[in-house]
């Protein structure tokens, strides 16, 4: 990505037209999986009512996407180490926007639930080699700080107006949920295609890549994230069997990248406790953000009978870490550093869930918004430097999966 680095000025935040050009298509990647996850959560009731679904098969419409993503999410930042970080984002942003496509399609809720889950492997390549351009593209120090800040404010503010595109589209037809990122995704992946500059080859070779070691990592972690998924709706016995066959499954994976001539992950970037701590925070943090957001949502639908218009302007206002993430939150990070003002963030992100402990079935729109804005607030401040952190120090061909 010499293209973006060298026609900048390394040592301050200022990028060229390219570098921008650049930024905005990975930017507008990441803002589409937002939307993607953000309008279905408005849709399902009509899509339970479409396609004839119990509740149990309606949670996997849900449930296929996040263990596609979760769990071939190593193997996807891997991929794009080893075969090329242009190649894999452009490669799975076409799959991304042809199962998407499909899911429109779907007219019984099998179909939904495959396309879902094609749709989370996609998007778990292309979000490794998206983010990988930035931190390989740009230089480290305040330009990459700066293009990272604004893509994950990009990537919340895709989740929160999502809700609102959702409810405007599902108002008028589920089906245009599906069919309106495929508008979206095109126009990505011919930016992309040509903006995006191209590469030399990685140095390593196709059958450098351990088969074994990523069978056994994306496996385990499948069935670590259809543990999670179950433990909600299904008794413990049902649920502990998978668990213990998750762990099993990552003692192997250890086993393996111990002797592995070509390790899908060097052992010793796990000991890099910066990287493990950053991403252990934003895995938390993140859970807790979207989640709360989806119990919000529920509320105020099924409880409030709110309409999906009403609840989807109602959510809007988290979506202010989408301005202040690459405005104010850079001046942050240069005056205190990124480790206070994730602190922040992290205290912020408790008081906000703290203000909505006591709510009621009678609570007005304005008892609600303190605990949303500072929710906003709260992911501006602690996601993108909690990006820089994780990304700092590691080296070129290992960004992809760290």
């Amino acid at each position: 990505m010499s293209a973006l680095r060298s026609s900048s000025d390394s040592g301050t935040d200022r990028m060229s037209a390219r570098a921008w050009g650049v930024l905005f298509v990975l930017c507008g990647a990441i803002f589409l999986e937002g939307v993607d996850v953000a309008v279905l959560n408005v849709a399902l009731p009509s899509i339970r009512a479409d396609l004839d679904m119990s509740t149990g098969m309606l949670q996997w419409v849900m449930s296929a996407y996040v263990l596609g993503y979760g769990g071939f999410m190593l193997l996807g930042g891997r991929a794009a180490d080893l075969f090329g970080r242009r190649r894999m984002f452009l490669a799975w942003l076409t799959v991304f926007l042809l199962f998407s496509g499909l899911g429109g399609l779907a007219t019984e809720g099998w179909m939904l639930i495959v396309a879902r889950f094609v749709t989370g492997v996609s998007a778990a390549f292309m979000t490794p080699a998206g983010l990988s351009v930035i931190t390989t593209g740009f230089a480290e120090g305040p330009q990459r700080d700066k293009a990272l800040l604004v893509y994950s404010g990009t990537a919340a503010g895709g989740f929160s107006i999502g809700l609102v595109i959702g409810g405007l589209l599902a108002s008028a037809d589920w089906r245009w949920v599906f069919f309106a990122p495929v508008v979206l995704s095109f126009l990505v992946l011919v930016a992309g295609a040509a903006l995006i500059p191209r590469t030399a080859e990685p140095a390593r070779k196709r059958q450098n890549l351990d088969v074994a070691g990523a069978v056994a990592v994306t496996a385990a972690i499948l069935l670590l994230v259809l543990s999670v998924e179950r433990a909600t709706h299904a008794p413990a016995v049902q649920t502990a069997p998978t668990f213990a066959a998750s762990l099993a499954l990552f003692l192997l994976f250890t086993r393996i990248e111990r002797t592995a001539p070509a390790p899908l992950i060097r052992l010793g970037l796990l000991r890099t406790g910066a990287l493990v701590r950053a991403d252990l925070t934003g895995l938390l943090f993140a859970a807790g953000f979207f989640g709360f957001q989806f119990i919000v949502v529920l509320y105020l639908r099924e409880l409030r009978g709110w309409s999906t218009l009403q609840t989807s302007f109602a959510m809007l206002v988290i979506g202010v870490d989408a301005v202040l993430s690459p405005t104010l939150t850079p001046k942050l990070v240069h005056r205190f550093g990124n480790a206070r003002v994730v602190l922040g963030g992290l205290l912020l992100a408790v008081l906000s869930y703290a203000l909505m402990l006591p709510l009621g079935p009678d609570w007005t729109y304005p008892m609600m918004f303190p605990s949303l804005i500072v929710l906003g607030l709260s992911f501006s401040l602690a996601y993108g430097p909690l990006t820089i952190v994780a990304t700092e120090g590691v080296g070129e061909d290992e960004q992809g999966v760290a």
